[in-house]
């Protein structure tokens, strides 16, 4: 382990915004009976305050958190992330900038519901997260996960995916068509119309974003797909938009959507790849249902649509995989 990263994790232990809490004490029961963190049902007590919690899961370096919460005040933000190398730099930002309404939890995202009580947060953000290709119940927008964030959000509790991956984007809205989830805003291209030529894109806030098209599928997206918001979010979400699957501009996307960027956003903008944005609420009576593979999603289909992209100058893991591939077939 470099020695810049044991100064990382010595500092983290004087954070007194970052909790580090032992898996070990966690799994005491064994994995799929998780113990309760003290902290669970008692953050307004951490934050001195009863103000709304919100939820980044896979904060990286916790630049996304940290935005957001310097923007809204009036509301408490936490990032969760495993790798405590990549929390010391939010958790420093927010120590050194005496930012009251940060948090940063270092832990596995799988034990999030041992940190929150019901009702206890009210959105969750998911930026950039893995598309888990081949795990279905690794992915964030799953049922699985879902369910998890069920026990903890409060009725009418939204959930932000933001990502470059088509295919993870195209999961999420056959997950909300399978489960009639209501979505609140949805585009396939955060920034700019396709139709803009790339040289004329430098002013990408001023584009209008790209609705989604069409669901390509045999399920019905009209039970449970509603207009707008519920009515106890009309003051943040404004009137009832466009139906997000009639090709109309739906355009109940908040500017800090656009305004907000993590570096890997930034990065794969600068590689040509369009950001997809989809909200919706999770509210549902019994368990959430998998899209059927392919009628629903077709698993293999968006799976070949990624593009080749490049990590630090070399290629991602799944471009690896698919010279792989192609190399096989020729």
């Amino acid at each position: 382990m470099g020695h810049d990263k044991l100064r990382k994790f010595a500092e983290n232990e004087t954070f007194s915004c970052l909790l580090q809490p032992s898996a070990q004490e966690l799994l005491a029961d064994g994995y799929f009976n998780l113990r309760d963190h003290a902290v669970k049902g008692r953050w307004a007590e951490r934050f001195g305050n009863d103000h709304p919690i919100v939820l980044e899961l896979g904060c990286g370096k916790g630049e996304y958190t940290i935005a957001l919460a310097e923007r809204d005040p009036s509301r408490n933000y936490i990032g969760v992330d495993i790798k405590g190398a990549r929390l010391w730099k939010g958790a420093k930002y927010a120590t050194e900038h005496g930012l009251p309404n940060v948090a940063f939890l270092r832990t596995r995202v799988e034990f999030i519901s041992a940190f929150f009580a019901p009702g206890e947060v009210s959105e969750v953000w998911l930026t950039f997260s893995d598309p888990q290709y081949r795990s279905e119940n690794s992915r964030l927008c799953s049922p699985l996960f879902l369910e998890r964030y069920r026990g903890f959000l409060r009725p009418g509790g939204i959930v932000h995916l933001k990502t470059d991956s088509r295919f993870l984007h195209e999961y999420a809205r056959a997950v909300c068509a399978a489960n009639g989830l209501q979505v609140l805003a949805c585009t396939q291209n955060l920034y700019a119309d396709p139709a803009v030529p790339a040289e004329d894109r430098a002013s990408k806030l001023a584009c209008s974003p790209t609705p989604c098209a069409p669901f390509q599928g045999d399920i019905s997206l009209t039970g449970g797909i509603v207009r707008g918001g519920t009515a106890s979010e009309a003051q943040r979400w404004g009137p009832a938009q466009p139906d997000v699957f009639s090709g109309e501009l739906p355009d109940g996307i908040q500017p800090v959507v656009r305004e907000v960027q993590t570096f890997y956003e930034q990065l794969f903008l600068q590689q040509g790849y369009p950001i997809t944005y989809l909200s919706f609420v999770i509210d549902r009576e019994g368990a959430y249902v998998s899209p059927r593979d392919p009628e629903e999603f077709d698993t293999k289909k968006w799976r070949e649509a990624e593009g080749p992209r490049l990590l630090f100058g070399h290629d991602s893991a799944e471009t690896r995989r698919q010279k792989l591939r192609a190399g096989e077939k020729a």
